[in-house]
């Protein structure tokens, strides 16, 4: 039978097979079919999880003599990494971050505006009983007037130690002033002086072109006034740029003109704030969206950006999924599995929006060494599904459990 150990997770398992004595907090989760977030399947395995980490990963045949201090038995379910958001937003992380565990969204890059509560808590999260998703923050967007201004605004963020910088490159439709190109390079070029990376909220093509020409790391959201074309492609591919397409963040820009479908699933309303609920089922607010000009042009674009979401998949560009989740409307943990549907529905399969929810996000924010995959060394954060998203992608809603670091959440 084919081992699936790294030399390490050997090495770590011998210490447990002769001497589990000596580490008394072990617990081998077996079992389950594991998607381990790398692309791989293993039927029957098992997850061997010490000090909040993982230490073991195989078939569960191969730790069949292993006494661990605990057992958790997951026959007939499918395991998959802790989903991870690589464009949301957090603002109170004591609610945020318990509302985003409860449906397995394990890790939030929050892209903007974090209060210093935020970077406590992600200060503080790098313990073995952590039960409350991990967060990574922006810091303040950064929106200079001039290029004299952007040296001490860069300077303010990385003093926050934010985890990367964000700006905005768009004017709303027309409704706002856009950021201009002299003042956006500068940015950019300041950043990587300073070795930090920026990520770009964008809506046009020719913008996203700009940015990427002026050495953006990190596309926020997707192209989303026309299609993609072949010199776009070639300039995200040319440094290994990520696109997050963040198409639920379209979705909810119109779809609250009358009561949507999911107000009614019992794992939205299980913890979804009863209080949005009803402020968006308001008759006056759902007609203002129904007669809303800028609504009826976010429906176009979550069409254009479906498209560009595939044809940027199809042609190798890596894929971060986000939402931009955090503001009124745009339900935290909730939309982050609607947004691996809708993804599907864009044409990538199961297994493609998985990746992408996992080690892609992981890897495009830079944090794949801790989260996104179920390896040896990374955080045992896992989510514990009653049926395979691997044949039908609407499965990652049966969730039974949600552990981080290997502490299952209060649900």
């Amino acid at each position: 039978m084919r081992a699936f150990f790294s030399a390490a997770a050997i090495a770590a398992t011998a210490v447990y097979l002769f001497a589990q004595a000596a580490q008394p907090a072990s617990t081998l989760f077996t079992g389950a079919r594991i998607f381990d977030g790398t692309g791989r399947t293993i039927e029957n395995g098992a997850l061997l999880v010490n000090g909040g980490r993982i230490v073991g990963i195989g078939p569960a045949a191969q730790f069949a003599n292993l006494s661990a201090a605990a057992r958790v038995d997951l026959a007939g379910t499918t395991v998959i990494p802790g989903l991870v958001n690589a464009h949301g937003h957090v603002s109170n992380p004591d609610r945020d971050l318990r509302k985003y565990a409860v449906y397995g969204v394990t890790t939030v890059f929050s892209l903007g505006d974090e209060q210093p509560p935020v970077f406590a808590a992600r200060d503080a999260q790098n313990r073995p009983d952590l039960n409350r998703s991990r967060v990574f923050a922006a810091g303040p967007v950064l929106a200079p007037a001039t290029v004299a201004e952007v040296p001490a605004l860069v300077a303010r963020n990385l003093e926050m130690k934010a985890n990367v910088l964000k700006i905005r490159v768009d004017d709303t439709l027309g409704t706002t002033q856009k950021m201009a190109p002299e003042i956006y390079q500068a940015v950019i070029r300041e950043a990587h002086a300073r070795g930090q990376r920026v990520a770009v909220h964008m809506f046009y093509l020719a913008d996203a072109k700009g940015v990427l020409d002026a050495g953006a790391d990190f596309l926020a959201h997707s192209v989303r006034d026309a299609d993609v074309d072949q010199d776009f492609i070639a300039k995200v591919k040319a440094r290994n740029v990520c696109v997050c397409t963040t198409l639920m963040r379209e979705v909810a820009s119109f779809v609250y003109g009358s009561t949507p479908e999911f107000f009614a699933d019992p794992l939205f309303l299980k913890y979804a704030d009863p209080q949005q609920i009803e402020t968006l089922k308001q008759p006056a607010r759902q007609e203002q969206m129904r007669t809303s000009a800028a609504a009826a042009r976010y429906k176009v674009t979550l069409d254009v950006a479906s498209r560009n979401l595939k044809k940027l998949s199809d042609a190798g560009v890596t894929i971060a999924m986000g939402t931009d989740t955090g503001s009124l409307g745009r339900f935290q943990g909730y939309f982050e599995l609607m947004e691996l549907e809708m993804m599907v529905k864009a044409g990538l399969t199961p297994q493609q929006a998985l990746l992408a929810g996992t080690r892609d996000s992981a890897k495009c924010q830079k944090i794949d060494d801790q989260v996104g995959t179920l390896q040896s060394d990374r955080w045992a954060d896992f989510v514990v599904l009653d049926a395979n998203p691997l044949t039908d992608i609407r499965n990652v809603r049966t969730i039974r459990d949600v552990y981080i670091a290997g502490n299952k959440v209060a649900r």
